[in-house]
């Protein structure tokens, strides 16, 4: 009885350990980037961005770029007064999905970079500290 016992113990100890080791790793059931397909600001939202919509993103057409350039200009019209959108230049992300990247001049030639990805979601560049001009 005994035997079986710690043998029963032994395996779930490393059952448990096991578990921790994948978790830390970013292997299972929810990997990296699990936690929503969305991230940013548009219609599929995300989670610690400004004007997040909620989580992810049921299904969806790819945004074209005449959308992307409406999407961009309603994100400067809200969150950086006096930005224009002056370049619109697509690119191939993965899997083949064209995205955005979207130059604003502002009105002392500034300059802020959006991304906007093939669900419409916009997220600023590069971050505050990164910003040029």
């Amino acid at each position: 009885m005994r035997r079986a016992l710690i043998g029963v113990l032994g395996a779930a100890t490393l059952l448990f350990l096991t578990g921790i080791a994948s978790a830390q790793m970013g292997w299972g059931p929810m990997g990296p980037g699990m936690m929503g397909l969305g991230m940013g600001w548009g219609p599929g939202g995300g989670y610690g961005c400004p004007g997040s919509e909620g989580f992810g993103q049921a299904e969806a057409t790819p945004v074209t770029e005449e959308q992307a350039k409406e999407l961009a200009q309603q994100y400067a019209d809200r969150y950086l007064k006096g930005f224009t959108v002056d370049k619109v230049l697509p690119f191939t992300g993965m899997r083949g999905a064209t995205m955005f990247s979207i130059e604003l001049k502002g009105p002392k030639d500034e300059l802020r970079v959006l991304h906007i990805n093939p669900w419409g979601n916009v997220m600023p560049f590069g971050g505050p500290g990164r910003r040029v001009g």
